[in-house]
């Protein structure tokens, strides 16, 4: 089954039906082995996604090998097709994978919001590859309850298929608090990018509501996990017995 997932690309498609009827479509490839979006094809990418434009502190690229942002890269045919509409525009979306099909009746930025995280987890910057599994089971609309979920979850098993194993001190998770305060800074500098690259505020908000879910994955980060505590209590006890 493993050897199954890693033979082909795979790929999820959002289609929005926008306040004027009209669709706008985004089919992504991904490549299997590295889950990076495989079908970036912009020729002609715009000044704001050059590397040299609003450039993260934490950047890890040089300007001399890479001449563009790898994140903004992949934005950039998203936020072309949303500059017109506001952040609360009422629309509907579609979002089907192999396993499965989504359709949610939801705003501009919330839409926008789970399209782009698919699109920065599918880059090549160091910082978005701790989201590369959640991007191959992707959830669409997943709330702040399920992204700390899934969050949680993907840090630890990254810790056990890793060389060294999970270790006690993983369980304090301060590794991932590590991950997230990397990717609030990168979304931070994007945000810079997109008021450069839209009229409205549809695109900059879709951020913004994507980074107020990182926020929940810093210090304390004990606060935000208890919420979901109480889900495990019927297991805990079979734990203790």
């Amino acid at each position: 089954m493993a050897d199954d997932l890693l033979k082909n690309d795979f790929t999820i498609a959002y289609e929005f039906t926008l306040p004027d009827k009209s669709r706008e479509c985004f089919d992504l490839t991904f490549d299997a082995v590295t889950v990076e979006l495989a079908n970036n094809s912009d020729v002609d990418p715009p000044f704001w996604a050059q590397l040299s434009y609003m450039t993260c502190p934490h950047c890890p690229f040089s300007q001399e090998v890479h001449h563009h942002c790898p994140v903004a890269l992949n934005l950039v045919p998203a936020i072309a097709h949303f500059d017109q509409w506001m952040s609360f525009d009422k629309i509907s979306v579609k979002v089907t994978s192999a396993e499965r099909q989504v359709v949610q009746k939801t705003t501009a930025q919330e839409g926008l919001s789970s399209l782009m995280g698919l699109l920065i987890a599918g880059s090549s910057c160091p910082y978005t590859h701790f989201f590369k599994p959640m991007a191959r089971f992707h959830l669409p609309f997943a709330n702040k309850e399920e992204t700390m979920w899934r969050a949680t979850a993907t840090y630890l098993l990254a810790c056990y298929f890793s060389k060294r194993g999970l270790k006690l001190a993983d369980s304090q998770l301060s590794g991932l608090v590590a991950i997230y305060d990397d990717i609030a800074r990168l979304n931070d500098a994007i945000v810079q990018r997109l008021r450069a690259a839209t009229s409205r505020d549809s695109a900059v908000n879709a951020l913004v509501h994507l980074d107020v879910f990182a926020k929940f994955l810093m210090p304390p980060l004990e606060d935000s996990l208890f919420q979901i505590k109480p889900f495990f209590t019927p297991f805990i006890k079979t734990l203790r017995e």
